[in-house]
């Protein structure tokens, strides 16, 4: 297991035990109101780290805003302006996104590492593809890991000069490969947190495919302590797919759902039925794997691990448990049978 530098954010500590989900608002940065009914929205969907971007003073007024609606930690996304890194931090952000490079001299940098420190406010370093320093994209040629990671890690510096220490890193690709090649290499060359995504993943379909590759592999390293799933699309998918990709490879409990894909010995909609039972066991948060399986003849017996499960017949189903059939019923009473027999487990 990496062995990970601790940083608070808020109430999260981010020292490899627990990988914290993260989404970024993506209402315009003066709709104060829109932006705190976004923020109470994703921190009910299970956000655990919300993200805002400050483009000017006028904007700085949606962190207390914020605050005030919820209790997750807030990040302020800043990009140049070093003024702004100090006016959030007065306004009580709880991290601070910007890269020390961008913002001018040395003075600057001293300015908000030392406010940063005395309020006990963390920076995350973001480096991607398409802020990489032309000093860099001349010595490698293209963005490539090498280049990515000696940036981040040359921005780190930076605040390391200054005695400031309190440093999350991101290294972003929309390139998947170019993505993990990235994030392995930081998590060789550094101990500090690392937050994970896939920048500019795309709409929907892509982006989850994308983020699912590129987080999930990481994840199974070992390497990553917060996740954001970007995509094109309202922030709350972000939130129930990173849940998903959690629960996929055992880092988070929940409802683990497996269905079998249908041939032509199905006799029943089973395709209407998995996802019928998939919307029905959305906000159930017990720990349990359940069956949806097409046939009597491979159901309990491919499904067997599964705490509960259905298996249909022909206009019929059986429900067993693990591996063992309880009864059968018909087709229309599946899915409320199936849930009567969740509640008892």
């Amino acid at each position: 297991m990496r062995n990970v530098k601790p940083v608070r954010v808020g109430d999260c500590l981010l020292d490899g035990n627990h990988i914290y989900i993260q989404s970024m608002l993506n209402m315009r940065s003066d709709d104060i109101e829109g932006s705190v009914r976004q923020a109470i929205e994703l921190e009910k969907a299970g956000c655990e780290i919300i993200r805002a971007a400050i483009p000017d003073k006028e904007a700085v007024k949606l962190i207390p805003a914020i605050k005030s609606a919820v209790k997750i930690p807030l990040v302020a996304d800043i990009h140049f302006d070093y003024r702004l890194a100090l006016e959030s931090a007065a306004a009580g952000v709880d991290k601070i996104r910007i890269n020390p490079g961008n913002i001018g001299d040395m003075d600057r940098v001293k300015q908000v590492a030392d406010t940063c420190r005395a309020k006990n406010i963390p920076i995350r370093i973001g480096v991607n593809s398409g802020s990489l320093e032309k000093e860099l994209l001349a010595k490698y040629g293209s963005p490539t890991p090498e280049a990515l990671v000696e940036s981040a890690m040359g921005h780190a510096a930076l605040l390391e000069r200054f005695d400031f220490d309190d440093i999350v890193i991101s290294i972003k690709s929309s390139d998947v490969n170019k993505m993990i090649a990235s994030y392995r290499l930081a998590a060789e060359k550094c101990s500090y947190p690392l937050h994970l995504g896939v920048t500019e993943a795309g709409t929907e379909r892509m982006g989850l495919i994308k983020s699912a590759i590129g987080i999930g592999s990481l994840l199974s390293d070992g390497i990553g302590e917060t996740i954001r799933v970007s995509l094109t699309d309202e922030p709350v998918k972000e939130i129930e797919a990173a849940k998903d990709i959690l629960k996929c490879i055992g880092k988070r409990s929940g409802v683990k759902l497996v269905a079998c894909p249908t041939c032509g010995r199905t006799r029943i909609n089973l395709i209407k039925l998995a996802k019928d039972v998939e919307a029905a066991l959305q906000n159930t948060d017990k720990d349990i794997t359940v069956a949806v399986m097409g046939c009597v003849v491979n159901g309990p017996g491919e499904a067997k691990e599964a705490d509960i499960g259905v298996a249909g017949g022909d206009g019929c189903g059986i429900i067993f448990r693990k591996g063992e059939v309880l009864r059968k019923i018909k087709e229309e009473d599946i899915v409320p049978e199936l849930l009567k027999e969740i509640e008892e487990l």
